[in-house]
């Protein structure tokens, strides 16, 4: 796709200082650009690169003038990143517009969709599935019985979403993703064995989830494993059965979630971090990367270890722990002493 400084102007209610006409196809950093490339300058520190850049346009901000000449057309406006960032879900939903159905794919005469439908080849739809307007699917996605999606959500290539799941409005989930799998539950026998016990609860996704891909997300025992509004996965996470995740909370890679945890709203997780279950963690918590929460965790605590303590703590902890060799060594000169 290519476009004219002039359009990305107008796209960005921005103004042209260079060439309106000049045309770029392609995004770049700063340092890197070239010419057909697009860049934008935010950072203070990147600065000096604005006047070796051979990017053909640069989005910058109002305020900035440039005490040498550069080569580079410039779109100022009032934020230079956010604009960039606007750009971005512009071009992508542009480069994402895909319609129609391809060929070969399997819908099942009781499932139905929307208006600007996309499904890519080899997917499936089962019974009694019902998708909402905008609904773009890729290619090998399986969508089971009684799955319903609403408007404006994307499920990438290879995703698996198992019966009964609710996926609200604005979702994306990303290639490999499972939703729906069964939770891990299995009571012990007398003769050591273990027996399965039915999982027939469902997951719910609410409106601007985002998951990433190969992240599992495993269905109730009974009742619903719920994403609340807003949630960010990142890949390869796992969420088991009758989970809780409360709006706008943000979790990293490798993190794993046991079942009935419930977590609060916009806490931050940072990745390898494992949480037991049947815990309760409270909103505005932020726990460090590797951390292990053992406990309930009350609101806006920082965590990190493990097991997890708070945040100042586990700090001057560790400068104990890492001089432990050296105390030990002056102990034992002491004692030798005595």
């Amino acid at each position: 796709m290519v476009f004219t400084a002039g359009q990305i102007a107008g796209i960005l209610d921005g103004e042209v200082e260079g060439n309106p006409e000049i045309a770029v196809h392609k995004l770049a950093k700063i340092e890197e650009g070239e010419m057909g490339s697009l860049t934008f300058l935010a950072n203070p520190k990147y600065t000096s690169f604005i006047y070796t850049t051979k990017a053909s346009i640069t989005i910058v901000n109002k305020d900035f003038i440039p005490d040498q000449d550069l080569s580079t057309t410039l779109i100022k406006v009032d934020d230079a990143y956010d604009s960039f960032s606007k750009l971005l879900e512009y071009y992508d939903r542009v480069k994402s517009n895909k319609l129609g159905i391809e060929n070969p794919v399997f819908m099942s005469e009781t499932a139905s969709y929307g208006a600007d439908f996309y499904m890519g080849a080899f997917s499936y739809l089962g019974n009694n599935v019902t998708i909402g307007n905008n609904v773009k699917i890729y290619p090998n996605v399986y969508i089971g019985d009684n799955v319903s999606i609403s408007d404006n959500v994307v499920i990438f290539a290879g995703a698996k979403i198992y019966s009964e799941t609710v996926i609200g409005k604005n979702c994306v989930v990303h290639s490999g993703v499972i939703i729906g799998a069964d939770g891990f539950g299995f009571s012990p026998n007398k003769n050591g064995s273990f027996k399965k016990i039915p999982q027939t609860g469902n997951v719910i996704l609410e409106d601007d989830v985002d998951i990433g891909a190969g992240t599992t997300i495993d269905r109730a025992t009974l009742g619903s494993t719920i994403l609340r509004k807003g949630v960010k996965l990142d890949n390869q996470i796992q969420i088991a059965h009758n989970v809780e995740i409360g709006e706008h909370t943000v979790i990293a890679a490798q993190t794993g979630i046991a079942g009935s945890t419930k977590i609060g709203k916009r806490c931050m997780i940072g990745g390898q971090v494992g949480i037991v279950g049947h815990i309760t963690i409270g909103d505005n918590v932020k726990i460090q990367a590797q951390s292990g929460i053992g406990r309930n965790v009350k609101a806006n605590e920082v965590l990190q270890g493990s097991p997890a303590l708070n945040y100042g703590d586990y700090n001057k902890s560790y400068v104990h722990f890492k001089n432990l060799p050296k105390i030990l060594n002056r102990i034992d000169k002491l004692e030798k002493k005595d």
